[in-house]
């Protein structure tokens, strides 16, 4: 049987990723008062599921204390378990809940960003136990769909590490949030070619017409086996996350074709890999 606890901070999607598991199959369960949780575990063990998820977060108030010992007391039972940790940076959860007009758990009248600093360390144990931690901070809910199917129920193995590679015009600056920046200005240029000038790289022609090019065909696959010798020595360092931008001049043709033909390369990789193209709607 498959148990996995899904936690984690109160606005990153724990609520979302029950409903994704429950459509895949598993059967379950939302906020648990933890002091019955020895007794669902003896259940689900000795009943027909083969799946189960539990959600269990800060909503349990002082009583989540008391999980910390009821996880060891399973493992020395011989119940396994996985645990699911969704995070997200302050600033994206402060956003979340003034979008929603909802109050965290622990601000009570007070300021959001008080109530997540004061959870984060709460669930700080949870965390460190995580056998998965998924940063939902630039997640799509489909993005995060297909991260869930992969690991719960493709059985794909799973590293807390992820990547989104990112399309840009140097005529808008470069993304501040940039770990590598490549230049792919010394390519061909389809803005120049009349019928191929009002597409994007997202158009099969401009992806012919840009990959038509040996330097681009060679300038992927260096760029491939250089992220696959860095990304290691990253996770070793103790990052969870990487962004790759990739620029050409208006952010529209050859950085969106390299984003995507990179984005195929790197999809069989263990890692969890994300494209997104920051100014492809915009006017040259």
């Amino acid at each position: 049987m498959r148990f996995v606890i899904v936690t984690g901070m109160s606005g990153a999607g724990k609520s979302s990723v029950l409903k994704m598991l429950e459509d895949a199959g598993y059967f379950c369960v939302d906020n648990l008062p933890i002091q019955l949780v020895k007794k669902f575990v003896k259940l689900i063990f000795q009943g027909n599921q083969k799946k189960v998820a539990l959600g269990l977060d800060i909503r349990s108030g002082q009583s989540l204390k008391e999980l910390d010992n009821v996880l060891q007391d399973m493992k020395k039972s011989g119940f396994t378990y996985e645990i699911l940790f969704l995070d997200c940076t302050p600033e994206v959860l402060v956003k979340r809940y003034k979008e929603t007009r909802r109050n965290h758990p622990l601000s009570g009248i007070g300021r959001v960003d008080k109530g997540i600093e004061l959870e984060r360390e709460e669930l700080d144990f949870l965390r460190k136990k995580a056998d998965t931690i998924i940063d939902t901070s630039h997640l799509l809910i489909r993005e995060l769909k297909t991260q869930i199917n992969r690991i719960y129920v493709e059985d794909v193995k799973f590293n807390n590490f992820y990547v989104t590679i990112l399309s840009f015009g140097f005529k808008y600056g470069i993304p501040v949030d940039s770990d590598l920046v490549f230049d792919v200005r010394f390519l061909p240029n389809p803005y120049y070619i009349p019928e191929l000038k009002k597409m994007t790289g997202r158009d099969p022609e401009v992806k012919q017409y840009v990959m038509e090019a040996d330097a681009a065909k060679q300038f992927l696959n260096k760029l491939e086996d250089m992220l696959l010798f860095l990304i290691p020595h990253y996770i070793a360092e103790g990052k969870n996350q990487l962004v790759v931008s990739i620029g050409c001049t208006g952010g529209k043709h050859r950085s969106v074709t390299l984003v995507s033909e990179l984005k195929k390369k790197l999809l069989n990789t263990e890692y969890g890999i994300k494209s997104e193209h920051r100014d492809i709607e915009k006017d040259e």
